[in-house]
């Protein structure tokens, strides 16, 4: 018998409903996304005013999509976090409601292991290593004893931070990591950015500095963004790279916002190429925030076991992704 899951994602600027069935196949998958004014970035409150308008339509037309009614799901899954609180809060009012009403289950997902399942669904990979890539998010990813395992990661801003700071810095209005990959298109003149790479860690928050202080003092945008992209790209390689000939993966995949990014794409398939493993990349429809994200992790869990109390369905900001049980990958263990 097939099963309906329906996730609803508001973790930060998305607000998105989706429902999957127990085939792998993602019926719908509408959006909204807050814009905030040029030169700003995330309001939390302003984007939790911009979810909670939307929400009535986005999960009617979900619904409507998928051709079926509440009473015909499964359960409801709701990103729990990690994410800003405003908005985290919508969503998990909008799940409690749905699944209150139609006398459904309720499941948690965590946002980050979101974005690697269902990456896992659309590219096919059993075994990666992950690269996690987005405005919340800077990881390197390996599955091991139940858990997805943090291999490296940034100590300060993620790359998307990175990208969306200097953006911002420029005038832009976040997310800036399309309009800085198309400025950087147009230019092969490389700036001289700091460099930090500590064990397989990295740091950003140097390159940001040094990167708006170039831009301040004349340098022309294209060629910071070329810098910027160039030198944080490879940093970050560096250390999937050191945590692929660690593993021995045979799979590399790369999840989140930041994956559509085609030069990151390229430099890591070169790199992958390397190691005899084959890159895969998250479809660009999916690889920022949405609700086939949640939906899909949701429906996992779900037949794994995993269901919250609507009395106990909180939210949380700060929720590690290698806090999370991961029952339904017991089996993949090496």
């Amino acid at each position: 018998m097939t099963e309906y899951v329906l996730g609803i994602e508001s973790t930060a600027h998305t607000f998105s409903a989706s429902v999957v069935s127990s085939d792998g196949k993602i019926l719908s998958n509408p959006k909204s996304v807050y814009v905030p004014p040029e030169g700003s970035g995330i309001h939390p409150f302003e984007a939790s005013l911009n979810h909670q308008r939307a929400a009535p339509a986005i999960v009617a037309r979900a619904l409507s999509e998928a051709g079926l009614g509440p009473c015909e799901l499964s359960a409801v899954s709701y990103a729990m976090g990690p994410g800003l609180g405003p908005c985290l809060r919508v969503g998990a009012v909008v799940a409690r409601t749905l699944a209150s009403s139609a006398s459904k289950p309720l499941v948690p997902v965590n946002h980050a292991v979101g974005h690697i399942e269902v990456g896992c669904l659309l590219t096919g990979a059993t075994d990666p290593l992950v690269l996690l890539v987005s405005g919340g998010h800077t990881m390197v990813i390996s599955f091991s004893a139940g858990r997805w395992r943090v291999l490296g990661e940034t100590l300060d801003l993620t790359l998307g931070q990175l990208l969306d700071q200097f953006g911002r810095h420029a005038g832009l209005s976040s997310p800036c990591g399309a309009a800085i990959e198309r400025a950087a298109s147009g230019s092969s003149r490389y700036l001289q950015l700091p460099y930090t790479v500590k064990g397989n860690d990295v740091s950003f928050s140097g390159m940001l500095t040094a990167a708006e202080r170039l831009y301040d003092s004349g340098e022309p945008f294209p060629d910071v963004c070329f810098s910027l992209q160039e030198t944080a790209f490879a940093m970050t390689v560096e250390v999937v790279e050191r945590a692929l000939a660690f593993t021995g993966k045979r799979e590399a995949m790369i999840v989140g916002g930041v994956a559509a990014n085609r030069r990151l794409s390229a430099m890591m398939k070169s790199m992958a190429s390397r190691h005899s493993a084959e890159l895969k990349v998250v479809p660009l429809e999916y690889s920022g925030d949405c609700g086939a994200q949640i939906a899909w992790t949701g429906l996992l869990a779900f037949k794994s076991g995993v269901t919250v109390p609507v009395s106990e369905s909180v939210v949380k900001q700060s929720w590690r992704l290698d806090s999370v049980d991961i029952p339904w990958r017991a089996d993949c263990e090496a």
